[in-house]
């Protein structure tokens, strides 16, 4: 008997874009060097499809995450960003999506956790004080 989801049909649910992205990052991040998509495709779990692979580096790289360079016909693929950095890079474009950033980056920090607003001004803090060598 196949396993049910919660709206109670036998398909297998469905992984979220940003899910499949974070998985592929990681799986970049264990390789020693640049490697092909086929390699990627092999490690992660699930069965992906090769076009879904490509599909998902291709979007990665558009984003700045990830980086390729051309070996032969095909391309061989690395890791620029992190888990961390891929959240920057959605963050960053949401907020370029907007047109009032000061609104928007008001709203974000006013909704911000005591502990979270403190960590963030210590960052701007550092980054201040770097930018002052």
């Amino acid at each position: 008997m196949a396993d049910r989801t919660e709206s109670g049909d036998h398909s297998p649910r469905r992984r979220g874009q940003g899910q499949l992205e974070t998985q592929v990052l990681a799986v970049l991040h264990r390789a020693d060097g640049p490697v092909t998509a086929g390699w990627v495709q092999e490690r992660l779990a699930g069965g992906l499809a090769y076009t879904t692979v490509i599909t998902i580096l291709t979007r990665l790289q558009a984003k700045g995450a990830v980086s390729r360079q051309r070996v032969g016909r095909s391309f061989q693929w690395t890791a620029v960003a992190d888990e961390a950095g891929l959240a920057a890079l959605r963050m960053r474009r949401v907020l370029d999506a907007e047109s009032d950033r000061e609104a928007v980056l008001a709203s974000f920090v006013t909704a911000l956790p005591p502990g979270d607003e403190r960590l963030l001004r210590d960052l701007l803090a550092q980054a201040d004080g770097e930018g002052e060598d």
